[in-house]
């Protein structure tokens, strides 16, 4: 029988990656959107294959209603608090009244379970919507995938290929965990279908230190990358909080220069371990060298 999964979050980036391949793989997607939604991006989800549902995301009625029948909720949402507790708050209050089986919450990060509250704002948002849904009658899974592999290709978050450079704080050889938008994509789509996943899911496409990227970008660009070290992790945490308090208004902003800071000390200071990646045999798996190619 065809599964139902309800996609909150499904015009964004990986929302539309993630319906992509729900569709791929065999499952009816309802794309929950809201009235003010890009007509575009609705009408490309509607050309895929999604029905699009438009609801209230406040109404906890017209969510129940469009989560009837489903065997999964998914949440790609990207927001701040407003978002990532309140209407995720709502979505699940809806999934568990509609009696949907299991939930996957837009955790999608390194793994801010081994993290002490503070070090990242995001993630102490995804802490709190966490208390909230360990607590509800239902069946939930995290995808924790690291940092986001794709940045590296616009020369950003470590490597600069203006400068021919990885920038790096604390150690050299501290493996990242990196997972591009397409393999979270698809690996989540893969964990919606599953009706037996664990509470947490970790997967990177790869791991790789500072290192080992500035060796394999010269190798793609055919140039020596230099190594330069920044200074040490609570060097980086002293300018955070330096930074954050200069820049009051970055509280409202979803990804303030303060926070993205933050995401660089969160990736070198934990890995997703163990890693599931061969939960889902079908699969592959992105290679840095291939994405820098």
């Amino acid at each position: 029988m065809q599964q139902t999964i309800v996609v909150a979050g499904g015009t964004g980036n990986l929302g539309g990656r993630l319906i992509k391949n729900l569709l791929a793989q065999g499952a009816a997607v309802r794309a929950l959107v809201r009235a003010e939604a890009d007509p575009a991006k609705v009408a490309q989800l509607t050309e895929q294959g999604a029905q699009l549902i438009t609801v209230d995301m406040t109404d906890i009625a017209q969510l129940t209603q469009a989560c009837q029948g489903a065997a999964c909720v998914v949440s790609v949402l990207q927001g701040l608090r407003d978002v990532i507790v309140d209407t995720q708050t709502a979505l699940l209050t809806a999934a568990v009244a509609a009696g949907v089986p299991r939930f996957i919450p837009s955790d999608f990060s390194s793994d801010f379970t081994k993290l002490p509250a503070g070090d990242n704002r995001n993630f102490d948002l995804r802490r709190e919507f966490r208390a909230r849904l360990d607590q509800a009658p239902i069946a939930s899974t995290s995808v924790l995938n690291g940092a986001f592999a794709d940045l590296l290709q616009y020369g950003v978050t470590l490597l600069d290929f203006k400068q021919k450079r990885v920038s790096y704080w604390e150690d050299a050889n501290w493996r990242i965990d990196f997972t591009t938008m397409d393999d979270t994509a698809a690996f989540t789509a893969a964990a919606a279908l599953d009706a037996h996943t664990p509470r947490f899911l970790r997967i990177a496409s790869f791991q790789i230190s500072p290192a080992e990227l500035a060796a394999v970008a010269a190798a793609v660009h055919k140039t020596p990358f230099e190594l330069v070290r920044l200074g040490g992790r609570d060097e980086l945490a002293s300018r955070i909080q330096q930074v954050r308090a200069a820049h009051p208004e970055g509280e409202q902003e979803l990804y303030p220069a303060w926070q993205q800071m933050q995401y660089v000390l969160s990736m070198m200071g934990v890995q997703n371990e163990p890693l599931n990646n061969s939960r889902y045999p079908q699969l592959s798996w992105t290679s840095a060298h291939d994405l820098l190619s």
